[in-house]
């Protein structure tokens, strides 16, 4: 097993960070951290499918297209996917490739989400499965459909190294416990995902590279349903005193999916204004 290394480790270091010619498909991607993500690797010269589940459809073209106008007609392209299901995220995989690719695929990044806080005494069945349904088993469906292209294009290329990058959202969360909300579930579900892109990072360290972002609080539709009280609890337990703007974001995920992090792999980068450090 060999990772692949940088194709011009001496350019000017700029062009690193350069995404022309590469698809890439960003699950959760018509809001919030997702969205932002979808700007950035438009901006930086890809190709860019989203997934969306509970974003009417005419919404999310419409997001599509104004990335798109922003980035100079750049094709980005909406897809409606249920990461529950193995079938149905193949499905959007392969379309992806086909329509979006002209037949690659480069980057993922499996973004798709849900938390809720709930005291575990009283958590119900069907919504901790829920949970581990859309952040673990949505997250591997997605990485393993997108893995099978990877492979396929290694196997293609006769073993020349191939610049796959797989980058899952995860959370701070998967690192400590937040408190006062009441979110085991959520928490056991991102150190899941955590562990999972580090054990996928060895086992597919032929055909991609498989790292994690892990967010502290985020200004997005998931913070602002919480109660002021606990943000202003959070906000005072932020050395950094205040909170991430989604846009902030995007640049940790191009240096992934690109170049500039040819050597890294089986990372948590953890990005929480000093939240897990005290």
């Amino acid at each position: 097993m060999v990772l692949a290394p940088h194709p011009n480790p001496d350019a000017p270091v700029l062009s690193h960070f350069k995404l022309d010619g590469k698809t890439a498909l960003v699950t959760g991607g018509c809001r919030g951290i997702g969205l932002e993500v979808a700007r950035g690797l438009c901006e930086a010269g890809a190709k860019v499918a989203i997934t969306y589940s509970s974003t009417p459809p005419q919404e999310a073209n419409e997001i599509a297209a104004s990335i798109s106008a922003a980035n100079g007609g750049r094709l980005v392209k909406a897809y409606k996917c249920n990461v529950r299901s193995q079938a149905d995220v193949e499905s959007v995989v392969n379309a992806v490739v086909a329509e979006v690719g002209d037949g690659r695929l480069d980057i993922l990044v499996a973004n798709a989400g849900i938390a809720e806080n709930i005291p575990a005494l009283e958590y119900p069945e069907d919504n901790f499965r829920s949970m581990f349904d859309v952040n673990v088993n949505g997250a591997f469906w997605t990485a393993q459909a997108a893995a099978r292209v990877f492979e396929r294009q290694y196997k293609a290329a006769e073993g020349e190294p191939h610049r796959a990058s797989i980058i899952f959202t995860a959370s701070v969360s998967a690192t400590l416990v937040n408190i006062p909300q009441k979110q085991a579930a959520y928490n056991a579900s991102k150190a899941a995902l955590v562990h999972l892109g580090k054990s996928l990072a060895v086992e597919w360290v032929d055909f991609a590279r498989v790292n994690n972002v892990s967010p502290g609080f985020i200004i997005t539709e998931m913070l602002d349903v919480h109660p002021y009280e606990w943000r202003s609890q959070w906000n005072e337990m932020v050395p950094g005193r205040r909170f991430c703007y989604p846009s902030e974001l995007k640049g940790a995920y191009v240096f992934l999916a690109s170049d500039a992090s040819s050597y890294m792999t089986g990372a948590d980068l953890i990005i929480d204004g000093g939240y897990t450090l005290p």
